[in-house]
């Protein structure tokens, strides 16, 4: 099995910034590719941005130019960094991994999941 574990939520105010962490432990597989989804209350959860194996990244239109993605060495730990943050950014973010190399937006083809950070931004 994969833990996966988010941190670094929190409540800001809009026109700020914060990082996100997500730790990926237990099983390893050849090749994994990670992502943050997002679920505002009320709404379905959906796609954020994705890292490939290879280190290619992809973002939602909605946070294209204020988010990045970045992670570390041994390519465990996954990093949002999200800047000019907007109330309707408000919600839980979470953290998904999917085995294979392939960057995905479907929420279905994630085979592991966090239990997601809040995030809140006030006006």
């Amino acid at each position: 099995q994969v833990q996966l574990v988010e941190s670094g939520g929190g409540l800001v105010q809009a026109g700020a910034s914060l990082r996100l962490s997500c730790a990926a432990s237990g099983r390893t597989f050849t090749s994994y590719t990670m992502a943050w989804f997002r679920q505002a209350p009320g709404t379905d959860r959906e796609f954020v941005a994705t890292i490939t194996w290879s280190g290619s990244t992809y973002f939602a239109d909605s946070v294209k130019g204020r988010f990045t993605l970045s992670r570390d060495s041994a390519k465990t730990t996954m990093y949002l960094q999200m800047n000019s943050l907007k109330p309707e950014d408000t919600a839980v973010y979470y953290c998904a991994l999917r085995r294979g190399v392939v960057g995905t937006t479907a929420l279905s083809t994630y085979d592991y999941w966090g239990q997601g950070t809040q995030v809140t931004v006030s006006s």
